[in-house]
């Protein structure tokens, strides 16, 4: 007998596809595949903008996960108006993320999906952006992934008690 629920869909979406958002999907695949969960809840990711796509990861946030053992393996893609309709949940980076995603969403519905990803984080404390660490140094990514890390954490126990938490 097949579970009658679908899983729920995730899409993490940053602007280019190569830094924060394929880091917050590894992150919380990794998470869920630790809760269990991974029949139930499925994870990718996507960009605003169409610069990277085709290409793997920036090697920098492939080095800081890899370095706290989460493997990233995606390749970059844009993430469109059709890509609503997948997803059940669209975390975004920024507030210049979640304005390009709300700009293309084609009905209220869509932009209902669109949340900030820190949101989910319960030490965000008002601050719910994910920087872009691409111009700076490692330590960017460092700060990057604890803030995705917390931010995944806090989205997993919201889905797994069924609500969604704060817009």
């Amino acid at each position: 007998m097949t579970d009658p629920d679908p899983p729920v869909r995730l899409c993490f979406v940053c602007l280019g596809n190569i830094c924060r958002s394929p880091t917050a999907a590894a992150v919380m695949a990794r998470r869920v595949e630790e809760a269990g969960l991974a029949d139930r809840i499925t994870v990718e990711s996507a960009g605003t903008g169409d610069w990277h796509v085709g290409e793997a990861p920036d090697r920098r946030a492939v080095a800081e996960a890899r370095r706290r053992g989460v493997e990233m393996t995606s390749r970059a893609r844009q993430f469109g108006p059709r890509d609503f309709a997948r997803f059940d949940l669209v975390l975004a980076m920024d507030a210049s993320n979640v304005a390009a995603l709300r700009a293309i969403a084609p009905d209220p519905g869509a932009r209902a999906k669109i949340r900030l990803l820190r949101s989910f984080d319960p030490e965000a404390r008002g601050d719910l952006a994910v920087p872009d660490p691409y111009f700076g140094g490692p330590d960017g990514f460092a700060n990057v992934f604890d803030r995705i890390d917390a931010a995944c954490r806090g989205l997993l126990t919201a889905l797994r008690h069924g609500r969604l938490g704060p817009r």
